[in-house]
C-alpha cells in the first residue's frame, strides 16, 4: 500500500493538474486503504474535486468531517462500510456506489437518502423520488408523532436552566426513540435513528427563536373538464368599443377551434421529426432602421368589470402600520435607508450591445398551412447546455412553443431542427431542466437536458431533444397549463400553474436508459386567480415562490419538510405605487411580467401601466406583511419607461449575465433596457429610465400577401450571453435577433 501524499494524488488525478485544488477527478481504487490512511487535511485541498473512486479498499467509514463542496460523484463499492452516518459533510453529492459492502443494511441505505440531500442515483438506480419521500413525507409523520408525544408527557421546566433542559432532552429523546413507530419493522433502525434526530430539532425549536426561513436553505377558463377552448387572448380587432372594460383573459380566439382535447390522451411515446427539409416558409424580412419612437404612453382604457378589493382600505391599515414602525425606529432607520439608497450595481462590467434581425420563421402553422398567420405563439426558452456537475450554459437552440407542435430552432442557421405534434392540443408553456439519468452498470449517470411543455389539456408532455424521444406525460390538472417554472437548483422539481387557481410542485425524478420515471407532487399552493408567471429566487429556490396573476403579485413559502403542510396559501401580496391610482374604472392589479434581473432587484409589469417597475426583493421580503391584507409595498428601485397598450400578457424578460431586460409590445417592437447600475434615488425623481434601444418590427415580405404588419410581441428570450434574441407574435412569427459585434 502506498502512502497518500501530495505527488500520489497528483498523479492519480484525471486530468493532471499541477495543484491538489485543480484536481477534478481521481482515482484511488484498489489500493487497500484503510480509514488512517486518508489524511483528511491534505484531501481537504481537493476544493474542486467532482468524482472520487475509493472502491475496492477496506474501508470501514468515510473519514468523518471531509468537506468537499465540489464533489457529485462518490463510489465507495467493495469495501467494508459499517458506519454511512460520516457521510454527511458531502451535502452536494448527487450521484454514490455502495454496492458490495456486505454490511450495508435498508436502514443505512435511507440514512444515506436522508443525509445526502442531493443523492439521486444511488448502485446505478435513480433514487430521487423515494428519497424526497424520506426527506420529506416521511419524516413529517414523525414529526407529527414527535409533536404528540410531547403534548401529552412533556412540558418546558420553569424555570428553564440548562441542566434541565439537559436532563429533559435526555429523557424526551429517548422516549420518543421507544415510543415513535412508523415503517416496516425492516428500518426500525432508520427509523429510530430519524426520531431521535427530530425529536431534538422539534425540542430546540421550542426553547430558541425561529431563525428567518429563507436565510439558509435545509434542503380561467370555463368550467369544462374537457378544456377545449382555453386560448390566451382573442385577436386584437381594428376597433376598440371604449365604452366596454376589456378584463386580460385567457378566452376562445376568433378563428376556427382546434378539435376538442380527448379525455384520455393517449399514453404511447411519440417520436421528434428530425426536420431535413422544413415546410415552414421562411419570411423574407426587410429590416427598417432602427429608430427610437415617442416615449409619451398616455392610459389607455381599461378591461372588463370584476369583483374589487378596496385598496384605499388596505392602504390605510397599511399606512398605519408604516407609521407606527417608523416612529418606533426614528432616526436610526433613517440613516439605513439613506445608506441603501446608495448605487445598486447589477453588472458594470457590461456594456450595450446591438442587435440585428436575422430570420423571421412561421413554423407553427395549422396543418403545415403558409397561411396561417393566426395561430399564437405563447413560451420560449432556450436550451440549457449541462456541464459536468450539471451547471448550465448557453446555446443557440431556442424551443418554442404555440397552437399544437412544439419546435426547436437552430438560431443560427434558422432552421427548424427537430418539431413535436400533439393534434388536438394548444401548448401555452415549457421550461427547460436538467436531470440524471442512470445507465446502469458500471457507467456513471450523465446529465441530460430535458425540456418540459404544457397547455389546454392539462398535461406535461417530458421531451428528450437529444434522443428525439418524447418518453413520458402525467396529467397535472383537469384545466389548462398556463405556466410551468423548474428549480433550477433542484432541476427534478417541476412548479406547474393552472386555469383551476393552483400551482403545484411536483418530483419528476430522472430517468434511466430506458426512460423509466416516476412523478410524485409534493406541494399543492392555492391561488386566488389563474397564476400567469412563476419566477423562484436565483439565491434561494427551494424556499419562496413568486407568481404574477390576474390579481397581483403573490409570495408563498415552498419549503419541504420542517412540519410544513402540503397546501399553502399566500405568504404576502406584494403592492405597487400605481395601486394608489386606482378606482372604480381603474384596476391594475393584474402583473403579466416578472422576471428576475439579478439575484435580488425584479422587474414586473402591470397591465395598462406604461412603466415597468424594478424593485429589491431582498428589501421587500423582510418587511412585516398586514395583519389582514398580507400586503408589504415593493421596495422600488427605478421603473423603466415602456409603451401604452390594452393589449395583455406582453411578457417581459432578462439576461442577467449582461444585465438586459427586454419587453416587446403590441406593434412589433421590441424595447431593450441595459442596466448595469442603478443610481440612488432614481424613482423618487419621478423619471423613467428611457430604453437603451427600441428594435423596430423588421417588415417581413410574405410572397402574394405584402407586407406584413408589427403584431404583438407575446414573449421574448435571450440566451446568458445575449448572442441571439428571440421573440415570438401572435400572428405565427418567430423573429430571431443576433448580436452584431462591435468593430
Amino acid at each position: 500500500m502506498e502512502k497518500i501524499t501530495e505527488k500520489l494524488l497528483l498523479e492519480k488525478a484525471s486530468p493532471k493538474a499541477n495543484k491538489l485544488e485543480q484536481i477534478m477527478t481521481l482515482n484511488l481504487s484498489k489500493m487497500r486503504l484503510k480509514l488512517q490512511d486518508l489524511p483528511v487535511k491534505l484531501l481537504s485541498r481537493l476544493q474542486s474535486l467532482e468524482k472520487l473512486d475509493l472502491s475496492g479498499n477496506m474501508l470501514q467509514e468515510f473519514p468523518k468531517n471531509l468537506e468537499l463542496p465540489a464533489l457529485r460523484f462518490l463510489d465507495l463499492s467493495d469495501n467494508q462500510i459499517e458506519d454511512v452516518t460520516t457521510l454527511d459533510s458531502l451535502s452536494n453529492v448527487e450521484e454514490l456506489r455502495m454496492d458490495g459492502n456486505l454490511y450495508i443494511t435498508v436502514s443505512d441505505t435511507y440514512k444515506l437518502m436522508v443525509l445526502l440531500p442531493n443523492l439521486r442515483i444511488y448502485n446505478g438506480k435513480d433514487v430521487s423520488t423515494y428519497a424526497n419521500h424520506l426527506r420529506y413525507v416521511y419524516s413529517d409523520n414523525l414529526r407529527t408523532r414527535i409533536a404528540a408525544l410531547w403534548e401529552n408527557s412533556f412540558c418546558l421546566p420553569d424555570p428553564i436552566t440548562a441542566e434541565k433542559i439537559d436532563a429533559l432532552e435526555s429523557k424526551f429523546v429517548s422516549t420518543a426513540c421507544h415510543q415513535v413507530k412508523f415503517g416496516p419493522n425492516s428500518v426500525s433502525d432508520f427509523t429510530r435513528w430519524r426520531v431521535g434526530i427530530l425529536a431534538k430539532e422539534y425540542l430546540l425549536s421550542l426553547t430558541e427563536p425561529k431563525k428567518e426561513v429563507d436565510s439558509v436553505e435545509t434542503t380561467g377558463t370555463q368550467n369544462n373538464s374537457d378544456v377545449s377552448k382555453p386560448a390566451k387572448r382573442k385577436q386584437t380587432e381594428s376597433v376598440i368599443d371604449t365604452s366596454i372594460r376589456l378584463r386580460p383573459h385567457k378566452k376562445p380566439r376568433t378563428d376556427p377551434a382546434a378539435s376538442a382535447a380527448e379525455d384520455s390522451p393517449r399514453q404511447s411515446r411519440f417520436r421528434l421529426k428530425p426536420q431535413t427539409q422544413d415546410p415552414i416558409d421562411t419570411i423574407r424580412n426587410v429590416p427598417s432602421k432602427t429608430s427610437r419612437p415617442p416615449i409619451t404612453p398616455s392610459r389607455g382604457e381599461r378591461r372588463s368589470e370584476r369583483p374589487k378589493r378596496s385598496f384605499q382600505e388596505q392602504q390605510t391599515s397599511e399606512d398605519d402600520a408604516q407609521k407606527k414602525r417608523k416612529e418606533s425606529s426614528g432616526k436610526k432607520d433613517s440613516r439605513r435607508d439613506a445608506d441603501m439608497l446608495q448605487t445598486v450595481e447589477i453588472r458594470s462590467d457590461t456594456q450595450p450591445v446591438h442587435l440585428k434581425p436575422l430570420h423571421v420563421l412561421q413554423c407553427h402553422s395549422k396543418q403545415d398551412s403558409l397561411e396561417d398567420f393566426s395561430t399564437q405563439l405563447w413560451a420560449c426558452a432556450f436550451q440549457p447546455l449541462p456541464d459536468s456537475a450539471g451547471n448550465a450554459g448557453g446555446s443557440r437552440l431556442v424551443a418554442t412553443c404555440g397552437g399544437d407542435s412544439i419546435c426547436l430552432i437552430d438560431c443560427e442557421m434558422g432552421m427548424v431542427m427537430k418539431k413535436y405534434k400533439v393534434p388536438g392540443e394548444e401548448f401555452f408553456s415549457l421550461a427547460w431542466t436538467t436531470v440524471l439519468m442512470s445507465r446502469g452498470g458500471n457507467a456513471s449517470a450523465q446529465h441530460c437536458s430535458i425540456l418540459a411543455a404544457g397547455g389546454k389539456r392539462g398535461i406535461v408532455k417530458l421531451i428528450h431533444p437529444r434522443n428525439n424521444v418524447a418518453y413520458g406525460e402525467f396529467r397535472a390538472s383537469r384545466k389548462a397549463l398556463s405556466a410551468l417554472r423548474f428549480n433550477h437548483q433542484r432541476g427534478n422539481f417541476l412548479f406547474t400553474g393552472s386555469y383551476d387557481n393552483k400551482i403545484l410542485m411536483w418530483d419528476i425524478g430522472g430517468v434511466d436508459s430506458q426512460y423509466n420515471f416516476k412523478v410524485v407532487q409534493l406541494l399543492v399552493l392555492e391561488i386566488g386567480t389563474t397564476p400567469l408567471h412563476i419566477c423562484l429566487p436565483p439565491t434561494a429556490p427551494s424556499a419562496h415562490l413568486l407568481t404574477a396573476c390576474e390579481d397581483g403579485l403573490h409570495c408563498y413559502n415552498t419549503q419541504l419538510g420542517a412540519n410544513n403542510t402540503s397546501k399553502r396559501s399566500k405568504e404576502m401580496e406584494i403592492t405597487f405605487p400605481i395601486y394608489k391610482k386606482e378606482d372604480k374604472d381603474h384596476d391594475y392589479h393584474t402583473v403579466d411580467g416578472l422576471s428576475f434581473l439579478n439575484d435580488d432587484i425584479v422587474a414586473s409589469k402591470n397591465y395598462l401601466y406604461g412603466c415597468i417597475y424594478l424593485w429589491s426583493w431582498s428589501r421587500t421580503k423582510v418587511q412585516r406583511p398586514d395583519k389582514k391584507s398580507k400586503a408589504v409595498r415593493a421596495v422600488v428601485l427605478a421603473e423603466l419607461q415602456w409603451t401604452n397598450t390594452q393589449i395583455p400578457y406582453l411578457a417581459l424578460n432578462t439576461c442577467p449575465g449582461q444585465a438586459y431586460m427586454v419587453c416587446g409590445d403590441d406593434k412589433g417592437k421590441i424595447w431593450t433596457y441595459h442596466i448595469p447600475n442603478l443610481q440612488k434615488n432614481s424613482f423618487h425623481t419621478g423619471k423613467p429610465i428611457l430604453p437603451t434601444e427600441v428594435l423596430e418590427w423588421p417588415t417581413p415580405v410574405k410572397n402574394g400577401h405584402g407586407k406584413v404588419e408589427g403584431p404583438s410581441i407575446n414573449s421574448v428570450a435571450m440566451d446568458p450571453e445575449l448572442c441571439y434574441l428571440v421573440a415570438l407574435s401572435d400572428k405565427n412569427m418567430v423573429i430571431v435577433w443576433k448580436r452584431e459585434e462591435s468593430p
